[in-house]
């Protein structure tokens, strides 16, 4: 079984997503990132970009993400970001 993490994608007005996801990647300030299960704590900006969630299963979705903030920590992740589409 492949382990998870609990995922949020917010914006001012909404939550976009919140799910379980195996993997996901974004761009931040330093360029793109990926994040696993069990990631290390921690916190970038994002710049505007596709973020790309893998599923339990292997189905993959892909959202564009604007300017905004990506924080991990105890295997939650919260997408902070002014638009999403």
């Amino acid at each position: 079984m492949e382990a998870t993490f609990r995922v949020r994608v917010l914006t001012a007005e909404r939550t976009v997503l919140d799910a379980e996801v195996v993997s996901l990647q974004a761009r931040g300030s330093q360029g793109f990132f990926g994040v696993l299960a069990h990631h290390a704590p921690f916190i970038t900006a994002l710049t505007p970009g596709p973020l790309t969630l893998k599923y339990p299963g292997g189905r993959r979705e892909v959202l564009q993400v604007g300017a905004g903030c990506f924080e991990v920590s105890g295997n939650h992740a919260v997408v902070l970001a002014d638009t999403v589409s």
